[in-house]
């Protein structure tokens, strides 16, 4: 596809989403049932798409770890349906208004939430992203342009063309969902900052900077998911070990499991050999620093080990001597996406919490909860590590702006300004 065509796609994107943005609660609503309709309705064809993409991606070598976000089999496909419908439930974001004051007598401010425009959303694998994508752009009044990665192209092509095809029996315009196809465009699209409002990369760390290092379009994103589990001297030891398995094998691939796990010293000799036993028999391969070696004999831990995001079957186990060094390991080497403790200790755990500078902060749980659906946000766009919101797993709310919106009766500057300006009442409405 050329630059013009690129182009000529973001503008009609860009004029779509315009109405979408001012269409009613119920049109929306309208629109994304139709799309699960359509979804399920092109299942057959659509595993039989992602077969032909993961057939392909074998033969090319493809990581195990990105093979399994490509893989879609029935029961993905049906869960990310099951989740579009969800988004459909969930409240408007548009015109909530958090803002309605007087300034004057009969001079009126309102400050309402209102749809970004265009985004631009660019994805290694995961061809259920793009179900998830596209229902939040529609519920939140946005336009978008996906781009997925070369191993998932057939099966992007053929949920788009779904999806579009139940827009078309709606009042969404069916433009407002558009799917790239070349790696090439992928450039062209980040220079489109007179069309695309907010860029969203999904993928390895090198692939989102790639994306934050190219573009003049704001970024929403993280580019690093190393995520710790630290157990505590006070904490439940069956309850430990359950967690720590589940928070690194139940889906390794994830950005949200854990890559290194710290435990008190005091309690090594005890949690260690079960914790170890639990894992290897579900084929991790742990590495460990000096003190874990001596308790159970294992490959070593380098320094390099404490910053490797993983995303496989491998954990780096490290022994600290207090809660205070470990906060200071994670807040040292962590991505600021999500940390958890395991502890009995409530004022351990609060120091946790209140400490660990990350998105998501947990207490007794796996860092596998650190998802958009499971927070009930129906699905999301991506996960931020960023200071400023959105934070975290980020759905519809961090889709929308805002705006003022003022109305007066010929009212003027001026006599507000100078010795005898007149007052203002500032009265909320």
């Amino acid at each position: 596809m050329t630059a013009v065509s690129l182009v000529e796609m973001a503008q009609r994107t860009r004029q779509a989403a315009a109405k979408l943005a001012v269409l009613s609660t119920a049109a929306k609503n309208q629109a994304i049932e139709a799309m699960a309709q359509a979804l399920t309705a092109a299942a057959t064809d659509i595993l039989a798409a992602n077969g032909i993409d993961c057939q392909q991606a074998q033969a090319d070598g493809i990581s195990l770890p990105l093979y399994n976000r490509l893989k879609l089999d029935e029961t993905k496909l049906k869960g990310a349906i099951a989740g579009l419908r969800d988004v459909g439930q969930l409240p408007d974001p548009v015109g909530q208004v958090h803002i309605h004051r007087e300034l004057d007598q009969g001079l009126v401010l309102k400050r309402l939430t209102c749809p970004l425009g265009v985004l631009g959303v660019v994805f290694e694998a995961r061809p259920d992203a793009v179900i998830q994508i596209a229902g939040l752009a529609v519920k939140s009044g946005n336009g978008v342009i996906l781009k997925g990665g070369k191993e998932a192209i057939h099966s992007c092509q053929e949920i788009v063309r779904a999806i579009r095809r139940g827009l078309s029996a709606t009042t969404v315009n069916p433009e407002s969902v558009q799917l790239l196809t070349t790696r090439e465009e992928i450039l062209e699209l980040l220079q489109l900052d007179q069309y695309v409002d907010l860029v969203i990369p999904r993928g390895s760390n090198e692939f989102v900077r790639f994306v934050q290092d190219h573009t003049r379009i704001p970024v929403l994103g993280h580019a690093d998911g190393l995520c710790h589990l630290y157990i505590d001297e006070s904490a439940d030891l069956p309850k430990a070990v359950e967690i720590t398995v589940d928070a690194k094998t139940d889906y390794p691939a994830a950005c949200n499991a854990i890559e290194t796990l710290l435990i008190h010293r005091a309690i090594a000799p005890e949690v260690l050999p079960e914790i170890v036993a639990a894992l290897q028999e579900r084929q991790v391969e742990l590495r460990g620093d000096g003190g874990v070696q001596k308790i159970i004999p294992m490959n070593p831990a380098t320094e390099a080990d404490w910053s490797a995001e993983y995303s496989d079957l491998i954990l780096s186990i490290k022994l600290v001597d207090s809660l205070d060094m470990a906060i200071a390991h994670i807040n040292t080497y962590g991505s600021k996406h999500t940390e958890a403790i395991i502890t009995e200790d409530s004022i351990a755990a609060e120091t946790f919490l209140n400490f660990v500078d990350a998105a998501g902060v947990y207490h007794n749980c796996s860092t596998r909860f650190a998802d958009g659906f499971r927070y009930g946000f129906g699905a999301e766009v991506g996960i931020s590590t960023a200071k400023l919101p959105p934070r975290g797993p980020v759905g519809l709310e961090g889709l929308i702006t805002y705006k003022y919106q003022m109305t007066g009766q010929g009212h003027l500057a001026a006599p507000y300004s100078g010795n005898a300006a007149k007052s203002f009442t500032h009265r909320d409405l």
